[in-house]
């Protein structure tokens, strides 16, 4: 599962979600929960807006899921490093994977509490629209790490902008 406080995807990074979303369901089932912002978020301040957020995704997990939350503050990984972890959680038993994208100001405290793991995916600052493109390719690559398959290069594929390559 990935959880994202916020709107829909963006039409600019809809396509590359939805490629790397199917993709990865050859391996896990993926599904995306996009967590409204909660009512009068324009009223809150910072605090109040993380702690209202926090207690919507922290009433969609049960039990026992493993909640991964992206923070840029959080662990940085390599891919194998991601791979790794994926099969470490695997093997512990876990009946399902969370991985959150938290809002525009981070996430409460007892989310952070709640994570079994906090991850850093740069130490640089991205939209969280990317931050979901980033985190589809990166969980798909995994899956290939997992598999000890070849990544796959296809310019009609994994080519979202002219004259970039995925390496």
């Amino acid at each position: 599962y990935v959880f994202s406080i916020g709107k829909g995807h963006d039409e600019y990074v809809k396509e590359g979600i939805r490629l790397f979303s199917d993709r990865l369901n050859h391996y896990y089932p993926l599904q995306w929960e996009i967590i409204p912002p909660p009512r009068h978020a324009g009223k809150m301040d910072a605090d109040q807006l993380k702690s209202e957020e926090g207690k919507l995704v922290i009433s969609r997990l049960l039990p026992g899921d493993c909640l991964i939350l992206l923070d840029e503050r959080g662990k940085q990984l390599s891919s194998p490093d991601v791979a790794a972890l994926i099969t470490q959680k695997a093997n512990q038993g876990i009946s399902k994977l969370v991985f959150l994208i938290g809002g525009a100001y981070g996430v409460s405290d007892d989310v952070k509490a709640r994570a079994q793991f906090i991850w850093s995916l740069s130490p640089l600052v991205f939209p969280h629209m990317l931050v979901r493109l980033i985190l589809s390719e990166q969980l798909y690559r995994a899956c290939t790490i997992i598999r000890n398959e070849k990544y796959l290069h296809s310019k009609n594929c994994c080519c979202l902008f002219p004259g970039f390559a995925y390496i």
